[in-house]
C-alpha cells in the first residue's frame, strides 16, 4: 500500500539511489502531521453516516438527478469516505488509489450514475462550514486535501 514512507523509498529505488535528506524530511513531515490525520480520521469515522446523508440530500434535493440512483450514490459516497479515512490513517493516497479511483469510472459508467453527482457531493462535503466533530484547522486541512484529491481524480 502506498504511504509516505513507501512512496519515498520507491522513488529513490526507481532512481537507483538511497533516499536523500529531502526525502527523509518529507517522511518526517508526514509523521509530524500524523496527530492531525488521526484526529481527522477519528472524527470522520464518528460522523461518516451523517456526512454521507447530508451530501446525498444536498445533491438530490436539487432535483437535478434521478431519484432511483440515490441509494447507489449514498453507498458509494460512504465507501469513498471510508477510503479517505484509511488514507488519513496511512498518511498516503494508497487506499483511495488502489480501491477507489482505479475502477471507479468503470463502475459509475456501468451503473449509469452521473459522475458529476459524486463531484458535487464531495465538493459539498469539502466546502461544509462545520467539519465533522469540530476538527481543528490542521485536521480539516488533511481531510480537505484528500477530498480535493478525489474530486480531481473524478474530474
Amino acid at each position: 500500500m502506498k504511504s509516505a514512507v513507501t512512496t519515498v523509498v520507491a522513488a529513490a529505488d526507481a532512481a537507483g539511489r538511497f533516499p536523500s535528506l529531502s526525502d527523509i524530511e518529507a517522511v518526517k513531515g508526514s509523521f509530524d502531521r500524523a496527530p492531525a490525520r488521526m484526529e481527522a480520521a477519528e472524527k470522520l469515522a464518528a460522523s461518516i453516516q451523517q456526512i454521507t446523508s447530508d451530501a446525498v440530500d444536498a445533491i438530490y434535493n436539487s432535483g437535478s438527478y434521478d431519484q432511483a440512483n440515490k441509494d447507489k450514490c449514498a453507498r458509494d459516497i460512504n465507501h469513498y469516505l471510508r477510503l479517505i479515512n484509511y488514507c488519513l490513517v496511512t498518511g498516503g493516497t494508497g487506499p483511495l488509489d488502489e480501491w477507489g479511483i482505479a475502477g471507479m469510472r468503470e463502475v459509475i459508467r456501468i451503473q449509469r450514475l452521473p459522475t458529476v453527482a459524486y463531484i458535487e457531493a464531495f465538493t459539498y462535503i469539502r466546502d461544509r462550514v462545520a467539519m465533522p466533530g469540530g476538527m481543528d484547522q490542521q485536521a480539516t486541512t488533511e481531510f480537505k486535501g484528500l477530498l480535493d484529491y478525489l474530486i480531481n481524480a473524478l474530474s
